[in-house]
């Protein structure tokens, strides 16, 4: 549907969103492209919260089957039609699982079996194949790996900094950046400043942050906060590719898609025994490459109280130990470590409430807001305003 038909399916109304970080982008886009008059609200001059800070893996294949993966398939639509009517980079690079042991490989053969009766798009390699599509993998062990062609790569730097620039240009959206919003109420956002704004309809997308203007609504959520570090190797020379985004093995045990296998606990259980520490500090390694030829390397998980404003040089130290052992880079120097914080909720892939008449709050799409938010915001427009 073009903007125009959206334009005159509804009447317009005025919409203020508070967050310039992917989910108030996307609801920005959903909000606008359909004929509404839309501001975005952002604190700093950039967004420069968990959306700034992760892969760029726009990854379908990770989502549990049913309305989820349906919703993140409908992302990559959306991240495709925004590639082509504007400049930013999106790269349909694809996925490869990689199995360099054999309880890992007995849980792509399963999957590679079962996926495709659920929607996934998926295909067991050998060995050989697995090397041809990419020279990123190591061949030492490698027993061989599961393509997915849904996945997509971004630069969630690029597309933060640029994506409001789009949106101004081809819908008017206008971006109020430096403005803190300190209060909302039915109708109405007020900012640090004194200034205030009205609205028919405010979407608070604040991440894990929402708690400053919902405190009470917060503290009911069941959101919980989930800390990752990652880091980024040097753009690779000569133009060495990485191929396809690329996950290791303990990979399977963190995305929801592979609880379908019987096969999987038994590779939870190994790891448990023979490595407990990346269960302590949830660690699944991957790596995916950005349009400067840059490795993005990761990543942990740490949760609530455990989460600290210090970084752990021995979580850096294991990712980078099984990194090493499943993919092969020309140049292996780290140039930047960094860490996000992002709002998770366990029982759906988005927190959504109502806490006013007008005002909703958006956000807890945990560690996917990446392949999520798209789809999300167009499903939320939808089942609202229905």
């Amino acid at each position: 549907m073009t903007a125009e038909s959206f334009a005159k399916a509804e009447p317009p109304e005025t919409i203020g969103i508070v967050g310039a970080g992917i989910v108030g982008l996307a609801h920005a886009w959903s909000a606008a492209r359909r004929g509404h008059r839309v501001t975005v609200f952002e604190r700093s001059p950039i967004a420069s919260g968990a959306s700034v800070r992760n892969f760029g893996m726009v990854w379908p294949i990770g989502q549990p089957s049913g309305e989820a993966f349906a919703i993140a398939l409908r992302s990559r639509s959306c991240w495709l039609e925004l590639r082509d009517q504007s400049e930013i980079w999106v790269n349909p690079c694809g996925s490869i699982h990689l199995a360099h042991r054999e309880d890992e490989w007995a849980v792509l053969r399963e999957f590679s079996r079962i996926g495709p009766d659920f929607g996934y798009s998926c295909e067991l390699l050998s060995r050989a194949e697995v090397l041809a599509r990419s020279p990123g993998a190591n061949p030492d062990g490698l027993l061989g790996g599961l393509f997915s062609p849904m996945e997509l790569c971004v630069d969630p730097r690029a597309v933060i900094r640029t994506m409001p620039g789009w949106l101004a240009d081809r819908f008017g959206v206008s971006f109020q950046f430096q403005t803190a919003i300190t209060r909302v109420e039915p109708g109405r956002a007020r900012s640090a400043d004194g200034r205030s704004w009205t609205f028919d309809r405010l979407i608070v997308c604040g991440g894990s942050d929402f708690e400053t203007l919902f405190p009470d609504v917060f503290q009911h959520s069941g959101l919980r906060r989930c800390k990752l570090q990652m880091l980024k190797a040097a753009a690779q020379p000569d133009g060495w590719t990485l191929g396809p985004h690329l996950a290791s093995g303990l990979t399977l045990r963190h995305y929801a898609n592979f609880e379908v296998t019987e096969s999987l606990t038994a590779l939870k259980q190994r790891i448990a025994t023979e490595a407990p520490e990346l269960d302590q500090f949830g660690i699944h390694v991957m790596a995916s490459q950005n349009q400067a030829g840059e490795i993005i390397l990761g990543d942990s998980h740490e949760y609530d109280d455990a989460i600290a404003p210090f970084d752990k040089a021995v979580i850096d130290d294991l990712m980078l130990r099984e990194l090493r052992q499943v993919i092969q880079l020309p140049d292996w120097s780290i140039t930047e470590r960094w860490h996000g914080i992002y709002a998770k909720n366990a029982a759906a892939p988005v927190f959504e409430a109502e806490p006013m008449p007008g005002v909703s709050i958006r956000t807890g799409t945990g560690g996917s807001g990446m392949t999520m938010s798209f789809g999300l915001a167009e499903h939320s427009w939808e089942t609202t305003r229905s």
